[in-house]
């Protein structure tokens, strides 16, 4: 590539969109700051916010499909005054979202940035709610996965991130929601839930 190709594309803005591409599908990129009530999220410039859908949603991000994938992910953030629940009953009321047959779950607990955290991983069949939520219809879908946390801050607030879609897309969104809330990765164990 010329010189003076490269200058031109450069400040047409070509490379920066390549960089927020590639921020969505969990690589080094642009990022930008929003505040959740209590939390400080970094999320990919690409993770499109859009009006929350409901009164208990604090925040909520669409984001574009990984390679090979036709539907977005859906990223929401949940606080309830009440509380919401302890760990285990909302880790499990999460898996139950998926059908039995062929599920995979894993969940792990962790500190970060923001306090600590617990975490459910599920893939498989997704009972995806269509329409209103108070009509409780859904659709199943398969070939889904589910990254939901469950953050606890230092002021005992109790935040939840649930993250859905087509499994590549979520695969390659998975670093960023880690980075969003300064996980702490390496330190990260397997949760072992209550039966």
């Amino acid at each position: 590539m010329s010189y003076l190709r490269f200058r031109t594309m450069l400040i047409a803005g070509f490379f920066p969109v390549v960089l927020s591409v590639n921020a969505a599908h969990g690589e080094e990129g642009k990022v930008k700051k929003v505040r959740a009530g209590d939390l400080q999220l970094s999320v990919p410039m690409t993770w499109k916010q859009e009006k929350p859908a409901s009164r208990f949603r604090i925040a909520q991000f669409s984001i574009p499909p990984a390679d090979g994938d036709q539907q977005n992910a859906e990223l929401v953030l949940f606080y309830f005054r009440g509380g919401g629940g302890g760990v285990d009953a909302n880790l499990q009321r999460w898996i139950g979202q998926f059908q039995p047959k062929g599920r995979k779950v894993q969940t792990w607990s962790g500190s970060s940035a923001q306090g600590e955290y617990y975490l459910a991983d599920v893939k498989g069949t997704y009972n995806k709610p269509i329409g209103p939520p108070i009509a409780g219809k859904t659709q199943p879908t398969a070939g889904q996965r589910m990254l939901a946390v469950i953050l606890i801050a230092p002021n005992k607030k109790t935040y939840f991130l649930k993250m859905t879609g087509p499994e590549t897309t979520i695969s390659s969104s998975e670093q960023s929601l880690r980075k969003s809330f300064g996980a702490a990765v390496k330190k990260e164990k397997k949760y072992p839930l209550k039966k």
